[in-house]
């Protein structure tokens, strides 16, 4: 009976697979054939993506939520930067350089290197995923060079934070994206600050031999106790609130909103990753610019795995004690052979049931997780999972149907499409709307869900949604409009 009804929910699943609810949204004659033109890009049994490019640089494309401010600015602006800071690049390693630096590897400006094309290709692809597949050289695996990447411009990536917010802006404005809810920086608190080596050595210890949710509440009782009568750490959120609030003058128009999360890095020492997040938790209630706290880095480095479950502690605890305070997490950007398969059996899960996500990002683990019909259910009514295709492509070579779009799609998860890191995998949102369709083919009004999708699940307050939907709602009526006339004039 058991085999009997797996069957049977398998052929259910295998059914519905790309047809996902569509909106229910008012219908138009301009609608129906911009959904008609859409569909002549499959007319053959190779997706004409050309076609698609066109139409969906055109589309309105709503929010772009699973984004990092630093892996989406592209590598030739970092060397800009670098460039107006009178910086140099270290010819053998290409790391920058604060000044010049000794033989045998000779410094080199921007300039020098961009003159030189050999090096200026090179430092291209460390420092993104660019011609990684297209040529052969000696190549990291690609996990380790995606997020390599990230070590190489950090010195540069917050000087000009005011720039770079900018850049983002006109770049979405240019592409038609309404919203961006970017991924921007921890908070800065440093836990050495407040305990010496000693006390912090004792409490991660502690931290990780704990083995319930309440063995972990105590201590992090004491931690948060700690930081409570301390008005250095007080002062440390509020400087940091004031900065973003500072770097985010003038970037809200009519047309456009950015918002900010927070985040804590999973690969440090759990005292550390727990200052981050409750700064983090602190810096969302002191600030409406601030809207989710996070946690990233590689979910299979070493510490990230013994930690996992220690995180989703933390994150609960902090969720009991700020219910207002959105969160999301990325969990599951995990697959067979990248780690041993017992980890593949509970990280999405966990993320949801322990940690509370309002939405999980990437979640490509789901099929190999221990509970994944029930988890499905519990993302259906209570999150929405964001899909990275680029980046799940290259960091866990997980493409087409290996990938578990379908599966949350069938199922109906909320879904939202977003870039990850638009500049070290070197494209944009249109792009990734590319790959859904050419792959997977789901219907018109389905990749109109996604778009709304992208502004309901999104962190805004409900006013700033409606205000948003709104405006998407004006943008896809021009789109519709122009593709309807489009799909006229084409023979």
């Amino acid at each position: 009976m058991r085999y009997l009804k797996h069957l049977s929910l398998l052929l259910f699943l295998s059914f519905l697979v790309g047809c996902a609810p569509t909106p229910n949204l008012p219908h138009s004659d301009d609608e129906s054939a911009t959904s008609a033109l859409y569909e002549r890009s499959f007319e053959t049994h190779v997706p004409n993506v050309a076609m698609l490019n066109l139409f969906f640089t055109q589309m309105p494309k709503g929010g772009d939520l699973h984004h990092h401010y630093t892996g989406s600015i592209y590598a030739e602006t970092y060397l800009e930067w670098v460039k107006n800071k009178g910086w140099f690049i270290d010819s053998c390693s290409f790391k920058i350089l604060k000044a010049k630096g000794n033989e045998p590897c000779k410094s080199v400006s921007v300039d020098e290197l961009i003159a030189n094309d050999t090096l200026y290709r090179k430092l291209l692809t460390i420092w993104s995923d660019k011609d990684f597949d297209n040529h052969s050289h000696e190549q990291l695996p690609p996990d380790s060079n995606f997020f390599n990447t990230f070590g190489y411009f950090s010195p540069i990536s917050d000087q000009y934070m005011d720039v770079g917010l900018n850049i983002i802006k006109e770049r979405a404005l240019s592409e038609n994206v309404s919203y961006i809810e970017t991924m921007l920086s921890r908070v800065g608190v440093n836990s050495a600050e407040f305990f010496n080596a000693d006390e912090a050595k004792n409490i991660n210890a502690a931290l990780r031999h704990a083995t319930t949710q309440e063995e972990v509440n105590a201590l992090l009782d004491r931690i948060s106790a700690v930081y409570a009568q301390n008005q250095a750490f007080s002062e440390k959120v509020h400087h940091f609130v004031s900065e973003v609030e500072h770097r985010h003058e003038g970037i809200d128009t009519e047309n456009f909103t950015m918002r900010f999360q927070t985040y804590a890095v999973r690969v440090l020492e759990p005292l550390q990753v727990y200052t981050d997040l409750l700064a983090g938790y602190k810096a969302v209630l002191s600030s409406p610019l601030i809207v989710g706290v996070n946690i990233v880095a590689p979910e299979n480095n070493t510490v990230a795995i013994n930690d996992y479950t220690l995180h989703m502690r933390m994150f609960n605890y902090l969720a009991s004690h700020y219910p207002q305070v959105p969160h999301s997490l990325h969990a599951g950007e995990l697959t067979i052979g990248m780690v041993e398969p017992k980890e593949l059996l509970f990280h999405i899960t966990q993320a949801r049931k322990i940690a509370g996500a309002d939405r999980i990002g990437h979640g490509v683990d789901i099929a190999y997780e221990k509970e994944s019909l029930s988890l499905l259910k519990e993302l259906k009514e209570h999150a929405a999972i964001e899909i990275n295709l680029s980046s799940n492509e290259f960091i866990l070579g997980v493409a087409g149907r290996e990938h578990p779009y379908s599966l949350y799609a069938a199922y109906g998860v909320p879904i939202v499409i977003s870039t990850d890191d638009s500049g070290v995998s070197r494209d944009n949102l249109a792009h990734e709307y590319v790959l859904l369709a050419s792959r997977y083919h789901p219907s018109y009004a389905t990749i109109k869900t996604y778009v709304y999708n992208s502004i309901d699940y999104s962190f805004l307050t409900p006013a700033e949604k409606a205000k948003v939907k709104m405006q998407l709602d004006k943008k896809f009526e021009v789109f519709e409009k122009e593709i309807s006339t489009l799909a006229k004039n084409l023979k």
